[in-house]
C-alpha cells in the first residue's frame, strides 16, 4: 500500500450533541496548534501560552524550535482547543500571517485577529481586528487561506443576523458565515462580507482554492427542520467590478436532525490539477439518526461542483474508537485521508489511500500509536518530501518523513 501524506491543517473536534459552543477554552498552553512550511522548507508553529500567540520556527523539521516571539503584546482569552485554535500562514515571500479568536466576556462572543511579520518572524506588527462589526457578539472559529497570488482570505462564524432577527422578531436559524480579503497582504482588509446564511455555530470552516485561485468553502449548515448537512460554496471575487453574489450548494445528504452544534466541521481538497479540475473532494462526520449512536460515521465523497460522481459516500474509521475530524489530501489522482482514534489510553493515526481520485480506496492501516492525549495530525509537504506532523503530550512534537512503499 502506498503510504503518502499531503498539507493538510487539521482542527480538532470535542463532541457534545447538546452544547453549541462551550468548548472554546483557554489553556495556559494548549496542545492546539497550527503549523506551515515557508518556501526555504523551515517549519513555523503558532500555539497559545498564558494569554499569547506564541510563534517559533524550526530549521531541522521540528526537532528543535526558536525561542517563540509573541504576536499580541497584550495578553487575552484566546481559543485553543478543538475546533478553535490560532491559523499560520507563509507567504511566497515569507510573510507569516496568523489570525485567532479572542474570547470576550459575553458567552460565546469573540473577536476575530490578524497579525503578520514582514521581516521573517523577529517581530509582529500590531495586530488589528479583521470585521468592522465591534458588536461583543460570535465572531468565532475563523478559518485563513492564502492564495497563490497572496491574497488573502478570512472566514469565520458569526451572529450578527441571529441578534438583528430576533430584534426584528423574525426566525433564523443557527449563525451565518462571513468573510473578509486583504489584497495588499495583510495592510488591510475589504470590509467582511456574508457568504451564507444558517451555518452551524461552532464547527470549523474548510477551505481550499480552485487551480485559478478562488477560495471555496464548506462548512455545516443548518438546513429545514434542523437538519445539520453541509454546504459548499465559492468566495466572490470582492473587485466591484466583478460583484458576483454568492451560490452556496448543498455539499451532504445525510440528513442528520440535531439541535446542537456537533463540534465537527469538515474537510475539503479541491480534485484534479490545472485545466483536469474537476470538483472536489470531500470528507465528513454524520451523527445519523440513531439515538444510541449507532448511526454515527465518517464519510468521503467527491463532488464535481454540481451533482455527485460517487454514490453512495463511503464510510470510514471506527466510530467504537472515536475515530473523528478526517484530514484530507490530494497528490493528482492519489486522495488521503487521515484521521484519529482512541484505544485503551492510546491515541492512534490512521491512514486510508486511493491512487484513482477516490474512486476506489486501498484498506486502512495505523501509522503512529502514542500514549496518553494527542492533538489532531497535519499532513504537510515541504517540496517534494512528506511529513506527517502530530503534537502529543507525552512525546511533545512528531514530524516524520515519508516516503512511498508498499505495505
Amino acid at each position: 500500500m502506498i503510504k503518502n501524506l499531503l498539507i493538510l491543517c487539521l482542527a480538532g473536534f470535542v463532541f457534545n450533541a447538546h452544547a453549541h459552543e462551550d468548548h472554546t477554552k483557554h489553556q495556559k498552553a494548549a496542545l492546539a496548534i497550527s503549523l506551515a512550511f515557508d518556501a526555504q522548507g523551515n517549519l513555523w508553529r503558532a500555539s497559545v501560552q498564558d494569554g499569547f500567540v506564541m510563534v517559533g520556527v524550526s530549521r531541522d523539521s521540528g526537532k528543535t524550535f526558536s525561542t517563540p516571539v509573541k504576536a499580541n503584546l497584550v495578553p487575552h482569552k484566546i481559543g485553543a482547543d478543538g475546533e478553535a485554535r490560532p491559523k499560520i500562514a507563509v507567504s511566497s515571500e515569507g510573510y507569516i500571517y496568523l489570525t485567532w479568536t479572542e474570547a470576550l466576556k459575553k458567552p460565546f462572543s469573540g473577536y476575530i485577529w490578524f497579525a503578520r511579520s514582514i521581516d521573517a518572524g523577529r517581530t509582529f506588527e500590531t495586530p488589528y481586528i479583521v470585521h468592522r462589526d465591534r458588536d461583543e457578539i460570535t465572531h468565532r472559529f475563523d478559518s485563513l487561506n492564502v492564495a497563490a497570488d497572496g491574497k488573502i482570505t478570512v472566514t469565520w462564524v458569526d451572529k450578527r443576523d441571529l441578534i438583528a432577527a430576533k430584534a426584528a422578531n423574525k426566525p433564523y436559524d443557527g449563525a451565518a458565515i462571513y468573510y473578509a480579503v486583504s489584497n495588499n497582504k495583510g495592510e488591510s482588509f475589504i470590509p467582511e462580507q456574508k457568504l451564507a446564511d444558517s451555518s452551524c455555530e461552532c464547527c470549523r470552516i474548510a477551505l481550499t482554492n480552485k487551480p485559478d485561485g478562488t477560495v471555496v468553502a464548506m462548512w455545516r449548515h443548518v438546513f429545514a427542520g434542523s437538519e445539520r448537512d453541509h454546504m459548499i460554496a465559492e468566495i466572490p471575487n470582492m473587485s466591484p467590478a466583478i460583484n458576483k453574489a454568492p451560490a452556496p450548494k448543498r455539499a451532504t445528504f445525510g440528513r442528520w436532525k440535531i439541535d446542537g452544534c456537533p463540534h465537527h466541521g469538515a474537510a475539503l481538497a479541491s480534485g484534479g490539477e490545472g485545466k483536469s479540475w474537476w470538483g472536489y473532494h470531500m470528507a465528513w462526520f454524520d451523527g445519523g439518526n440513531d439515538d444510541a449512536g449507532r448511526d454515527a460515521t465518517l464519510f468521503y465523497g467527491r463532488m464535481d461542483g454540481e451533482a455527485w460522481v460517487s454514490s453512495p459516500p463511503k464510510k470510514f474509521g471506527n466510530m467504537a474508537r472515536q475515530a473523528g475530524h478526517p484530514a484530507l489530501a490530494t497528490i493528482g489522482e492519489n486522495v488521503w485521508l487521515a484521521w484519529r482514534e482512541k484505544n485503551a489510553g492510546k491515541s492512534q493515526i490512521w491512514v486510508m489511500h486511493s491512487g484513482d481520485e477516490g474512486k476506489s480506496w486501498e484498506a486502512a492501516y495505523m501509522l503512529l500509536e502514542v500514549d496518553g492525549m494527542a492533538d489532531y495530525p497535519v499532513l504537510m509537504q515541504k517540496e517534494k518530501q512528506l511529513f506527517l506532523v502530530w503534537n502529543t503530550d507525552k512525546e511533545a512534537l512528531k514530524v516524520l518523513a515519508l516516503s512511498p512503499h508498499t505495505q
